[in-house]
């Protein structure tokens, strides 16, 4: 299956909470990363536990629907925004995936609330606000 279709497949996955199909897109040593966080997820099984956890409610918060706004590809690196609603915030993920045989190897996501990070004072005579799509 081509990168593209594998990583579309993936988020379709997560937002059915099958965590079998997920699984079987994924390699076993695959290493994701959430720089923002400061973590590194080691493993197909660290994969899924992390995000199951999650969906089942039994972190604080529950995963939403997952809606991609952006997919690209190039060769084996592929590359999507995805928006995810959770209880009362907006998640959006900028995630860097890569693929090889088919399966995915290794990520690094980005993940923040818009707004989260209140933009500098200093700054309001260069910018204007960003209008939410």
């Amino acid at each position: 299956m081509e990168p593209l279709k594998v990583v579309a497949r993936l988020w379709e996955r997560i937002e059915a909470r099958d965590w079998d199909g997920v699984a079987g897109l994924v390699a076993e040593d695959a290493v994701i990363e959430w720089p923002v966080s400061g973590e590194r997820i080691v493993g197909r099984t660290n994969f899924i536990a992390v995000l199951s956890d999650e969906a089942d409610g039994t972190d604080e918060r529950s995963l939403g629907s997952v809606e991609v706004l952006r997919i690209l590809a190039d060769g084996d690196l592929v590359v999507t925004e995805v928006e995810i609603p959770e209880d009362h915030v907006l998640y959006r993920a900028v995630s860097l995936w890569t693929i090889r045989d088919g399966l995915v190897v290794g990520a690094r996501e980005y993940w923040t609330s818009p707004g989260q990070d209140p933009a500098p004072r200093w700054r309001a005579v260069y910018v204007e606000p960003l209008v939410a799509d």
